[in-house]
């Protein structure tokens, strides 16, 4: 093994003793038969050659250091079949041109890849280390330089290609095929040979043309039609990117047709007279909407123009609409507006719009704007509830009930004045539960879920503590009765309501003399109820109850009449008397006299509920009238509710007594504010106690600067707070 590996390590490849001498015209006579070759090759005679044959003389011929001979050869060879080949293109005419091109380019490159084969050796060995252009760039150059460039040729083919584009743009039928080869060729010469010779000017005169165009449009078109002319076009133009130019240019040429016929004009568009954007909006034309929405949406500032345009009109239908004599006359119609317009613009949002969040947000502000322009958009609100809570939501299903509580729930968040909305609806709520008129407990109950979860809880536990009370109440009547069932006998029945004060709204209570029998039982329940409960205090709101009582007429006609506790008093006089005066009356019943006017109005005033009979017969009362009991009183039905005729509205005199209220109530809320801010800061100036108590407050109501003022000099005066002896505006927070 050790013998075999020593002969293995000495044997070595001498070099050739002998010089090899080359013929002095091998160079030449093999560049001939390579020129021949190519020739032919260019001539379309290829199939005649040996490649073996050639590729092995070109390989030689770099092999004895010859490939300078062999590289200037090609390319003089090259040069020269190029220049006839130019010539032949431009003897082409009118539409034979671009084929004529196109078919020397195809040949050109079949040519290419075989001399490429050819001299598959000098591209290895010699172009590399003489940094050479490789044969196959080498081709693409040479036509980039003959015949692209050439003089005649350049400016043709460009005009060319523009003009057939011009034809397509104006409805001619062009060779889409022919022309993909042709741009495709500019792109493989080069992405400059591609921009520099057609996508400039392409571009250029993309612009000028889209320019006049629009001129033309925006004078004879609405707004509509050119919307769909300059979707179309872009289109068209996104449509020839993928048929026959270079994916790249799309990016621009899009950009022009939006520069020139979207963002030059953007402002004339959507102010355009009886078909702008405002006219959109107003005729709900969703699909001009959203196209104007996409194409707005590829400039710069293009939905922000739509967006102001939209908040404009927004906020000027809404001041109109809030202001609105005709309309503030019925609150719940009032609302149903407020909620149609939300409704409608909700739907243009998602349907036109794509759900943009900046357009909700733009919506949410215009609303939040003009509903706040009517302060007594709180009290028509809970109008609003109470009409549907009481009855307009009758044999509505579940889902049905909670989308419209969901619609009012939105209005309530546009209110800067909350805490009004909540007296509001605490008087109504009070109502409905008082007189059972409730359209359902659930709808109530979710209503009341919806506010806790907006508000928290502080908002609603005098809203809850009001369910409470009429669930006690029912428990103590039942209590009542199983104890002193024996002493009642067949008197009267009553249901009494305990309402706990403070959870129910505050009501003045109004003197009134219920009649003896009434008087009895109220006095036995006041006796076993504070014999139960120790400590309390029971007083009696006559003003907010009910009763049935029955009543017979002429001809023994008998009817049960559900009334008011005021109008139970009223007709249980006429039991002793046929007729009385208003003073008799008043005297009698003690009921304050705006109560007994309403009362006796809808005893004797309303057509087919009127079981007294009144002297002058007018609509209004005064007190001059004179009241009998009305005999010959009839109804189709047994059972005869008789309302209280009351506005639906507060008056002035009660709006300004809720809205005194509410301000009272805010100066705690504000004072407790300030004093939480100051026990954590210790040290504040004045503007910004004010910006820290807004944000702490604006979730219930927006406090008046002043009022916050006015509570800090009421804290200073209490010791709670202090001014810094060096700087007025200081206040300090005093342990």
């Amino acid at each position: 093994m050790n013998s075999q590996s020593q002969r293995r390590k000495n044997f070595k490849i001498e070099a050739f003793k002998h010089k090899v001498e080359l013929d002095p015209k091998y160079a030449e006579r093999t560049w001939k038969v390579l020129e021949h070759a190519i020739h032919e090759i260019y001539n379309n005679n290829a199939s005649r050659l040996s490649f073996e044959e050639l590729y092995r003389s070109a390989y030689n011929m770099v092999l004895h250091k010859y490939g300078d001979k062999l590289y200037t050869g090609l390319v003089a060879t090259m040069t020269s079949h190029l220049n006839k080949i130019a010539k032949s293109i431009e003897s082409a005419q009118g539409g034979l041109f671009l084929e004529k091109l196109n078919h020397k380019w195809a040949d050109h490159n079949k040519a290419l890849q075989m001399i490429r084969d050819i001299l598959m050796y000098m591209d290895r060995s010699y172009v590399p280390t003489s940094h050479k252009t490789p044969v196959h760039e080498l081709g693409l150059n040479l036509w980039r330089d003959h015949i692209i460039h050439s003089t005649n040729i350049q400016a043709r083919l460009q005009d060319t290609l523009l003009d057939l584009i011009q034809r397509e743009r104006t409805g001619d039928v062009i060779n889409r095929g022919l022309m993909r080869n042709i741009t495709k060729m500019l792109m493989d010469l080069g992405s400059s040979v591609y921009q520099d010779d057609f996508e400039k000017p392409f571009l250029d005169v993309s612009a000028s043309f889209y320019s006049g165009e629009s001129q033309q449009f925006i004078v004879c078109c609405d707004c509509g039609s050119y919307l769909k002319k300059a979707e179309r076009r872009l289109n068209e133009e996104m449509e020839r990117v993928s048929h026959y130019l270079d994916a790249k240019t799309e990016v621009k040429i899009t950009s022009v047709v939006e520069r020139e016929m979207i963002a030059n004009h953007m402002q004339r568009l959507v102010h355009m007279d009886n078909s702008g954007l405002v006219n959109m909006l107003m005729d709900d034309k969703y699909d001009d909407l959203s196209r104007m929405y996409s194409l707005f949406k590829r400039v710069p500032e293009g939905l922000s123009t739509i967006r102001d345009v939209m908040t404009s009109y927004l906020r000027e239908r809404g001041r109109v609409l809030v202001t609105d004599t005709e309309r503030l006359k019925d609150p719940v119609e009032f609302v149903q507006c407020l909620l149609n317009e939300k409704d409608k613009h909700d739907k243009i949002i998602s349907t036109a719009f794509n759900n943009d969040k900046t357009f909700q947000n733009a919506l949410n502000s215009s609303f939040e704007y003009f509903i706040n322009l009517n302060n007594r958009s709180p009290e028509f609100i809970s109008l609003y509830l109470d009409d549907k809570l009481r009855k307009g939501l009758k044999g509505a299903s579940e889902e049905e009930v909670e989308v419209v509580l969901d619609k009012v729930m939105m209005l309530f968040r546009y209110l800067q004045e909350k805490d009004v909305f909540e007296k509001y609806y605490k008087q109504h709520l009070a109502k409905r539960l008082l007189s059972g008129k409730t359209v359902s407990d659930d709808a109530e109950r979710s209503m009341i879920v919806k506010l806790k979860t907006e508000c928290g809880y502080q908002f609603t536990s005098k809203l809850e503590g009001m369910f409470t009370d009429m669930k006690t109440s029912e428990d103590t009547m039942l209590d009542f009765y199983a104890k002193q069932s024996a002493e009642l006998g067949d008197g009267p029945t009553l249901a009494v309501q305990i309402l706990t004060t403070g959870s129910w709204p505050t009501q003045p209570t109004a003197a009134c003399n219920l009649p003896p029998e009434i008087l009895t039982v109220c006095e036995k329940f006041r006796t076993y109820y504070l014999g139960t409960h120790s400590g309390r205090r029971l007083t009696w709101q006559t003003n907010m109850g009910t009763a049935d009582i029955k009543a017979t007429f002429g001809k023994g006609h008998k009817h049960e009449l559900n009334v008011s506790t005021y109008q139970m008093c009223v007709l249980m006089l006429f039991n002793s008397a046929d007729g009385l005066t208003y003073r008799e009356i008043e005297q009698a019943t003690e009921i304050p006299a705006l109560d007994l006017k309403r009362c006796l109005q809808s005893l004797a005033c309303v057509k087919g509920k009127n079981v007294l009979r009144k002297e002058p017969m007018s609509k209004d009362i005064s007190e001059e009238d004179v009241f009998y009991f009305n005999d010959k009183f009839t109804s189709k039905f047994v059972k005869v509710k008789i309302g209280t005729v009351v506005a639906q509205k507060e008056s002035e005199p009660e709006k300004q007594e809720t809205r005194q209220r509410v301000e009272e109530d805010r100066k705690p809320q504000i004072e407790a504010a300030i004093v939480r801010i100051m026990k954590s800061r210790r040290v504040l100036d004045h503007n910004s106690i004010v910006a820290e108590v807004t944000k702490q407050l604006q979730l219930r109501f927006l406090p008046n600067p002043v009022v916050i003022k006015k509570r800090i000099e009421s804290l200073i005066e209490r010791e709670f707070l202090e001014r810094d002896k060096a700087d007025r505006k200081l206040y300090r927070y005093l342990a």
